[in-house]
């Protein structure tokens, strides 16, 4: 197993952002934290989702995977009225890749986001160049 902690900035909490094992990337579940941001500033649904799939993004390409190379995504939401903007940011995002998912509402998310999101990847070819931004 390879433990993934990109920007070498590790958690806070007692876990790893990604592992690596057998080809697969295991992403933990991701909040729309800014890295780098010492500040939890809780923007539109919109920009959460964008965000959280960005963190996503950036543990995956530490990893060498990135979203075009994801099996499964999980997505927790703290109201599913949400979920119409919450899904239209993410068709944005993933463009044509439709990879398997789920979506969970719950209660509460730390700091008052509204969206956590975990993924699960293949690692990603050695050819592969993914055409993301990471901001």
């Amino acid at each position: 197993m390879d433990f993934i902690v990109p920007g070498n900035t590790p958690p806070a909490g007692h876990y790893s952002p990604g592992v690596v094992h057998n080809g697969l990337v295991y992403v933990s579940g991701q909040l729309p934290i800014k890295p780098g941001q010492a500040e939890h500033v809780i923007g539109t649904i919109e920009e959460q989702t964008e965000q959280t799939l960005r963190n996503v993004q950036r543990v995956l390409q530490a990893a060498g995977s990135d979203l075009e190379h994801v099996l499964q995504m999980t997505i927790y939401v703290s109201d599913g009225e949400l979920w119409g903007k919450v899904n239209a940011t993410y068709a944005r995002i993933m463009g044509d890749h439709r990879p398997a998912r789920a979506v969970v509402p719950v209660k509460d998310l730390h700091y008052g986001y509204q969206i956590e999101i975990q993924a699960i990847a293949a690692l990603a070819p050695p050819s592969h160049t993914a055409e993301y931004q990471v901001p």
